[in-house]
């Protein structure tokens, strides 16, 4: 994580559920319980940060750790049915701002149970990289017609709209490239 980087600080601060694997006393705020004490195996929503710490805690070497972090909803099997089916339909904004980071978090910390996902994910990346270099090229030259492109843009997940930016940026630079090659001739 990067200190400066805004993605960064909304991406830990996203909730993900967790379940404690001990009772924990006094932390009952954190399951609306002021004063309270939080039983063990009860799922709780933490934030990102938290969670990743609590999950790498153990009280012995032997002990398993504190917190054990479940699959959040937006990496739920209907999400990835639907990414399986067609990842280009699947509106990866609406289930959370910085999917492909918060994703990236959570896989790392689940150890097994992540790896169907983390392919999934991934192979659903490079789908919907190629049709948003489509749409980069296509944009620049007046290929979409009206709200096509805006409605396109909306569904873009963070790391996606970077990646658009950079193709349409691209995209322009070597066309004057090479109209400039061309006047030269």
């Amino acid at each position: 994580m990067s200190y400066y980087s805004i993605d960064a600080i909304l991406t830990d601060a996203q909730k993900i559920p967790c379940t404690f694997s001990l009772p924990i006393p006094h932390l009952g705020h954190l399951d609306d319980n002021p004063g309270g004490d939080i039983p063990a195996h009860v799922p709780l929503p933490l934030p990102l940060y938290l969670a990743t710490l609590l999950a790498i805690q153990r009280l012995a070497p032997t002990a398993p750790p504190l917190v054990s972090i479940d699959l959040p909803d937006s990496l739920g099997p209907r999400v990835l049915n639907a990414l399986k089916a067609d990842p280009r339909t699947v509106d990866l904004r609406g289930l959370e701002r910085g999917f492909y980071e918060g994703a990236g978090r959570v896989l790392e910390l689940l150890e097994d149970e992540g790896e169907g996902v983390g392919e999934c994910v991934g192979d659903a990346f490079k789908i919907r990289a190629a049709e948003i270099a489509d749409h980069a090229r296509n944009t620049s030259r007046g290929g979409m017609a009206g709200g096509e492109g805006e409605g396109f843009l909306k569904g873009l997940e963070e790391w996606e709209r970077q990646l658009f930016r950079a193709a349409h940026d691209s995209s322009k630079a070597v066309r004057m490239w090479m109209g400039e090659v061309k006047k030269k001739k």
